[in-house]
């Protein structure tokens, strides 16, 4: 029976991988010292443990003198690796054989290295170190698995000889373990899949999968309802061969004739479910997030799966169509077209989703073939590392380009602020609190800032000043400003800084009040007393007298007042004067222009005086 079983798992798990392709994902290994060891070299990031994505490690190396592969505890032979405060972190180089690496990695963190480097045994392309049961072991007894928190790296077996070698010289080597060119981040969103099963009975990597979901799930639906990311969940199925379709395993195994298949939940065909109950589950969940998805709420996936694995386990006998079905009710989701979607399971034609699970598993460009469960791809990218949230979480921040993170990716569970330390050595305007460092989850990057709508222009690192309109409006653009007894000034004006008037100085930092009394600039008649104020002055005069500022001079009050009335004296017998002269004017015309009408009238008539006498023709004595 156990053959039987084994030759079946064979075959349901080997076949549709004997031609994967498999990429071995790497990170940069920086050797800074010592001199003929300077440069940049590949590394393997293995399949445990919590790279540092995004991010750098600086240490130094350190090969044991016992203990060399690391397959014991250090304790054996009382040796630690823990850093002094203030010294830089321990990388352990150990050497690769006699042991699983994830055995080497767990000597090695409870040792207090920081990291450890395993240097290959012979001269092959790099590999990825896998954990137990990707390497042949039974995985019942590495629980230690999850508390692996350390990073890891395979270097190749010559750069492993070159270090070994300075390091036996007594020299100090120093290295720079760099992640964050590991993942793609070309824009604003990060695009990621989850390779999960729904089977719950696979042991501790099934519990730490569920364990995952469950603490993942908050920050991963923040994400996706602000639209940071877009997540798809994916599900691996298997195919049985042609000439098996028709036996007991692959019947138990299988739905749609055998194309479509899942390994036995307890490895035993006897009892419990079987793998055709987990396909069909695979298949019930990925038409959840289709559906979700078509609602415009595709992180409801999440609340699915999760409440799932608590109200359907596998171990209470509820794992059911029955038990899914209330959950899915639960969720509000409609569960005819979730129905539609999985369609009939006992045709014999291929499913459309479930073809399409099997086409993604492909590796398409930079990714390779999807082969383990559970992973994540990031960004075309398949992830390496311990299935824990704060790990998935800093390795889908190192997706985003860089100033365009959330601010989950901010967060002090993620990474420290380096802004808080000197402010990033970047400009600082401490007045304003107005600062350059701006940080991201890749470093801090020193760049002007926009207040207000204010745009600040400068290195970022020693200068930045507030430019355009509304300038003045942002710490007074930089410029001096002072206010004493009531009154304010500045210095502030479009273009630039200038002192106001009454002021001298650069007009950033300084302007000094002008004593124009000192300097001979005001009050200068004989009369004038003149005082100095804050950015003015005033004149006043002795006596009645009364100070012109225009002219500069003092006049007498009385003078004025008389000047005045006189003045005013003046106006009106002039204006009376012109008044009667006018009206001598007037009547003179009128007299002229009336006389000249009545001599014209009576010219008619009779002679004037300046006419010729008219002749008499009559005689005297003649009547």
């Amino acid at each position: 029976m156990l053959q039987e079983l084994g030759f079946s798992l064979l075959i349901l798990s080997l076949l549709h991988s004997c031609t994967a392709r498999f990429v071995v994902e790497k990170n940069s290994l920086k050797v800074t010292s010592p001199e003929d060891l300077k440069g940049i070299y590949e590394c393997a990031i293995g399949n445990f443990g919590v790279p540092q994505y995004g991010g750098t490690m600086v240490g130094f190396v350190v090969y044991p003198k016992s203990n060399k592969k690391a397959c014991k505890s250090f304790d054996e032979f009382d040796i630690s690796f823990k850093s002094k405060p203030g010294s830089f972190p321990t990388f352990l180089l150990v050497d690769r054989g006699d042991c699983y690496f994830t055995t080497k990695a767990w000597h090695a963190q409870k040792a207090g290295a920081a990291a450890i480097l395993v240097a290959d045994d012979k001269t092959e392309p790099l590999i990825t170190m896998d954990t137990p049961e990707e390497e042949g072991g039974t995985g019942s007894d590495a629980d230690y698995l999850q508390k692996i928190s350390i990073p890891s790296a395979l270097i190749s077996k010559s750069l492993g000889d070159s270090l070994k070698k300075y390091i036996g010289k007594g020299e100090m080597v120093n290295v720079n373990l760099d992640w964050r060119e590991s993942l793609p981040h070309p824009d604003e969103r990060v695009e990621y899949e989850f390779w999960t099963n729904s089977n719950d009975e696979c042991g501790p990597k099934c519990e730490a999968q569920i364990d995952f979901v469950k603490n993942f799930k908050g920050a991963a639906q923040i994400l996706e309802k602000k639209g940071y990311t877009q997540f798809t969940p994916h599900y691996i199925t298997w195919y049985c061969p042609d000439a098996f379709i028709l036996s007991k395993q692959c019947k138990s195994q299988c739905i749609n004739k055998g194309r479509y298949c899942a390994p036995d939940p307890e490895q035993d065909f006897s009892k419990g479910y079987d793998g055709k109950d987990v396909v069909m589950q695979n298949l019930r969940q990925v038409c959840v997030s289709r559906v979700a998805n078509e609602s415009g709420k595709p992180w409801v996936w999440w609340d699915y799966v999760t409440d799932f694995a608590i109200r359907c386990p596998m171990k209470e006998k509820k794992y059911t169509t029955e038990c899914a079905e209330k959950v899915i009710k639960s969720l509000g989701l409609n569960l005819k077209k979730i129905n539609e979607c999985i369609g009939d399971p006992d045709a014999d034609k291929e499913n459309p989703v479930l073809k399409a699970e099997q086409d993604a598993q492909i590796g398409k460009g930079s990714r390779g073939d999807v082969t383990i469960l559970p992973t994540l791809v990031i960004n075309n990218r398949q992830y390496r590392g311990k299935l824990d949230k704060g790990a998935i979480l800093k390795a889908i921040c190192a997706g985003f380009k860089e100033t365009t993170e959330p601010a989950v990716c901010l967060s002090e569970d993620i990474q420290t602020n380096e802004c808080l330390e000197n402010n990033g050595a970047c400009w600082k305007d401490t007045a304003a609190n107005i600062t350059a460092c701006k940080d991201t989850f890749r470093g801090r990057v020193c760049e002007c800032p926009v207040v207000n709508g204010v745009r600040f222009v400068g290195d970022g690192y020693t200068h930045c000043e507030a430019s355009g309109s509304g300038r003045c409006d942002i710490n007074n653009g930089g410029c001096w400003k002072e206010t004493k007894n009531g009154v304010t000034f500045s210095a502030c004006v479009d273009g630039g800084c200038k002192c106001p008037t009454g002021f001298k100085g650069d007009g950033t930092k300084t302007c000094v009040d002008i004593d124009e009394c000192k300097e001979k600039k005001a009050c200068q008649c004989s009369s004038c007393n003149c005082k100095n104020t804050w950015g003015s002055y005033e004149c006043t005069c002795g006596g009645e007298m009364l100070y012109i500022r225009e002219h500069d001079t003092c006049i007498s009050k009385k003078a004025t007042a008389q000047m005045g009335w006189g003045f005013l004296w003046v106006i009106f017998l002039g204006l009376a004067a012109a008044g009667i002269a006018a009206y001598a004017v007037y009547k003179y015309r009128i007299r002229s222009y009336m006389d000249s009408e009545i001599r014209a009238i009576m010219a008619q008539y009779m002679p004037l005086d300046n006419q010729g006498e008219v002749p008499n023709h009559v005689q005297h004595g003649q009547i």
